[in-house]
């Protein structure tokens, strides 16, 4: 099944050769069409998906016709499927299953006006990404969407901005510790200009440079970057 709707803006000059797509004013980029399918019998659900992902360059595929659910699974390998937990006649288990099978490399959102302990432990069982219930906050599912591709490898900050959100990490910590940027300077042996640029996110700092970072702000490196990627 073709997909019904395509938003977004042209490729960014300089990406072409890696297929990736600058989403976000230039701060997030996705490697190469992100396909997406909403099926749910609420057409006003899969409108709703559409227009709050209408600023990304997603490939958005929206099933309300219960007839047509099979033959769009089997048509296209989607990467994420935003399915409705309740249809009229379908077996939620039974539905979960023939997503699971057509769409085995799919990260599957269920999205359901009827939560219940049962159908979350369904879920749970049949490893969906997430559970969310309506009606849910636009931003909740934008959120959701994004943080499923981002875990994928699908989704992805430019080099500006994990510059800038790194530099973001490192500032609050060293607050945190009660440090000021000229202590922090010589606890890293890090000149305190080059010190404040990465900070703002204006220069790179080498595995090296990273590294005594995080000796002098007692954490790993590998924390930094969690850190980025809860603030996504």
């Amino acid at each position: 099944m073709a997909p019904t709707n395509k938003s977004g803006g042209a490729e960014t000059e300089g990406l072409d050769q890696d297929n990736m797509k600058p989403i976000e004013g230039g701060r997030m980029y996705s490697a190469g069409d992100v396909r997406i399918i909403v099926i749910d019998d609420d057409p006003a659900i899969g409108r709703l998906v559409e227009a709050t992902l209408a600023e990304h360059e997603f490939n958005i595929s929206v099933v309300s016709d219960l007839h047509k659910i099979e033959p769009a699974l089997l048509g296209t390998q989607y990467h994420v499927v935003i399915l409705d937990y309740v249809l009229p006649g379908f077996e939620s288990a039974e539905m979960l299953k023939l997503v699971k099978h057509t769409q085995p490399d799919a990260s599957i959102i269920v999205v359901t006006a009827f939560p219940s302990i049962d159908s979350a432990l369904q879920c749970l069982r049949a490893h969906t990404f997430d559970y969310l219930t309506k009606p849910f906050q636009v931003e909740a599912l934008k959120k959701t969407v994004m943080r499923c591709l981002e875990s994928r490898g699908l989704l992805r900050l430019s080099e500006e901005a994990l510059r800038e959100q790194l530099g973001a990490a490192i500032r609050e910590r060293r607050k945190a510790l009660g440090l000021t940027l000229a202590e922090m300077a010589k606890r890293t042996s890090i000149s305190l200009g080059y010190l404040s640029q990465i900070e703002l996110g204006k220069n790179s700092a080498s595995i090296e440079t990273l590294y005594r970072i995080a000796l002098g702000l007692r954490v790993r490196v590998a924390d930094l970057f969690q850190s980025v990627q809860a603030s996504l």
